[in-house]
């Protein structure tokens, strides 16, 4: 039994709540009612704490009996061994109770605003069993977008073929490379494995979706796309990609134990946000310290969205309090995350509307979405039953597909998380310049292969133009035509388009490739090798190729500077202007011409 003071509030609030943890193996009652079957026990100390009382008649008080009663809940245990076996831990935890008890009236205010009137212990059941579908439509997006174009990427004439990677790789590591680069590539590297993967992908995905072996389509759909991020090269080097595969083994766990599984997609909000945040700060980039930075990101960023050109337009001084706001979500509403109920709720909305804002402005594939996604276990069961119709929750299956985890999985998924919390420490300690101990580098080093911990941060410096590449390609050196990519800009005549959850990956690295010098780019070159010879996997990532019938004699590139076209230039059909700058790539033919 565990007595309280009936006439207290915040006595009463957690009496509650404590009752839901424990069950009947605890009975609360306030002393007003049992105070005369105790009579070894003075008003006054009914007053100033609890009171514990074991079957045997043994008597505890304030956090000792506090600790009594929680060891009788799941999971609550460990603050009762503390209390017994750790040196000064009884001691403090002795006085925090007193400080608490003098403050109880303004302690129950606060506990309503942080968790509620009605608070009781959260379930993740709901919360997880839709997180693990939604997460089979964000593999969906990935793996179908890299299907429709890996053929042209990476296949046996693509841009980067990978069974070159293959024999390349082979002969220079040996064995090694199956740790190196685990995929399931070194099996078999042919353009039917390439589609292999990614078609079966897409199937597992749904399987996935509709709860179909969930936790085997988990497994395979971590394989899967992790063979693609290795097989990828310079296509998969993004970081939606990394947070994919690290957030898909995070939904492995969650899929055996719940809670763990909460925290870990918890934790890797928190970093993927603050971290983003902070290299903005520590880049030493004056766009972002003067707060100019959005006056420049929605004409430069790689592929804006219709309304870009609209967010553009806007005050340099809505602009400015954007970005503060920006800095404010990214850097502070993140250790929300770890607060209270209602704090934690808080956090979620401004994260919500944060990606919001970037999916209607952007193209991010399905990085926003993802990132939308993990806000889910902000949330509790209660507050999605709140929101959901009480008809779809009672036909979702989710009572019957998640039980309560043994013991021996919840020690696993233990001993995981911590590896997994200690890998992610190490990684913001070196995105943020520091240079961790060379044993927790060589701890990181070992996982990294497997993706499981990244390090974040889109935008550290922000550029203040839009150059873009343009290929040309002639028959005679003389008249030239130019390839129209399908998203990024090019026809001055040709607005924005959406391609969310879609990720263009040549579109970008185009973008990439204008910040950088061609010689550094083989890739590029491969590219223009390609189209020199007309080859109709790599033209069909193309949205026209002026050379439909027969292969063109030379290529070469123009490098302009872009700009958005003035309002009355697009009341006339026009959404860019441009200018030329020269030449990024000379006039190239294949050898044999």
């Amino acid at each position: 039994m565990l007595i309280y003071d009936g006439d207290c509030g915040f006595c009463g609030y957690w009496a509650r709540y404590w009752n839901k943890l424990t069950g009947e193996r605890v009975d609360y009652r306030p002393f007003q009612e049992v105070a005369a079957e105790h009579p070894g026990i003075r008003s006054a100390e009914f007053q100033r704490a609890v009171q514990y009382i074991a079957p045997d008649g043994r008597r505890a008080a304030a956090a000792e009996a506090s600790f009594l009663a929680l060891s009788h809940a799941r999971g609550k245990g460990f603050w009762l061994v503390l209390y017994r076996n750790l040196p000064g831990f009884a001691a403090v935890a002795e006085r925090a109770y007193a400080v608490i008890a003098a403050h109880r009236p303004a302690l129950y205010r606060v506990s309503l605003l942080l968790w509620g009137r009605d608070h009781a212990p959260p379930r993740y059941e709901l919360v997880s069993f839709l997180f693990l579908r939604l997460f089979g439509l964000i593999y969906l997006a990935a793996f179908i977008s890299f299907g429709v174009q890996a053929v042209g990427l990476i296949g046996g004439h693509g841009i980067l073929p990978l069974p070159d990677l293959v024999h390349v790789v082979t002969d220079r590591v040996g064995w090694e490379r199956f740790f190196l680069m685990p995929m399931v590539f070194w099996l078999n590297a042919s353009d039917f494995a390439i589609q292999a993967v990614c078609w079966g992908g897409a199937a597992l995905s749904l399987m996935l979706v509709f709860n179909l072996l969930p936790r085997v389509s988990l497994v395979l759909l971590f394989v899967l796309y992790l063979s693609l991020f290795h097989a990828g090269q310079v296509f998969m080097s993004f970081q939606w990609d990394t947070f994919l595969l690290e957030a898909g083994f995070l939904a492995l766990l969650l899929s055996f134990a719940p809670r763990p599984g909460i925290w870990l997609l918890r934790w890797l909000l928190f970093r993927f946000m603050f971290t983003s945040g902070v290299v903005k700060l520590a880049s030493g980039d004056p766009n972002w310290w003067n707060l100019s930075a959005l006056s420049y990101h929605f004409l430069t960023q790689p592929l804006p969205t219709p309304l870009a050109w609209y967010a553009a337009q806007l005050p340099s001084a809505v602009l400015k309090f954007a970005t503060g706001g920006t800095f404010i979500i990214e850097l502070i509403v993140p250790f929300l995350i770890f607060c209270p109920r209602r704090p934690r709720f808080v956090a979620a909305f401004a994260i919500l509307a944060l990606q919001a804002c970037i999916l209607v402005t952007g193209n991010y594939n399905w990085f926003n979405l993802q990132t939308m996604l993990l806000c889910l276990p902000l949330f509790d069961d209660a507050a999605l039953q709140k929101i959901l119709p009480r008809r779809l929750v009672r036909f979702l299956p989710v009572r019957t597909a998640y039980e309560a985890p043994r013991r021996a999985v919840t020690a696993v998924v233990g001993v995981v998380a911590v590896l997994i919390v200690f890998c992610g420490l190490v990684a913001m300690d070196q995105r943020f310049g520091g240079r961790p101990p060379a044993v927790a580098q060589a701890v990181a080093g070992v996982v990294e292969p497997l993706q499981l911990v990244s390090a974040y941060g889109l935008f550290a410096v922000m550029t203040t133009k839009r150059d873009e590449i343009v290929i040309e390609g002639s028959d005679d050196g003389v008249e030239w035509r130019e390839y129209e990519f399908r998203y990024k800009p090019g026809d001055v005549a040709r607005g924005p388009g959406w391609n969310i959850p879609h990720q263009p990956r040549l579109d970008w690295q185009m973008w990439f490739a204008a910040l950088d010098d061609p010689r550094h780019l083989p890739w590029f070159w491969h590219l223009l090798q390609r189209l020199l010879e007309n080859e109709p996997t790599v033209t069909a990532l193309l949205e026209k190729n002026p050379f439909p019938d027969k292969r063109p004699a030379f290529v070469r590139a123009k490098f302009y500077d872009y700009t958005y076209a003035s309002g009355a230039e697009k009341a006339q059909g026009l959404w860019w202007d441009r200018q030329l700058l020269g030449l990024y790539f000379p006039v190239a033919h294949l050898k044999t011409q």
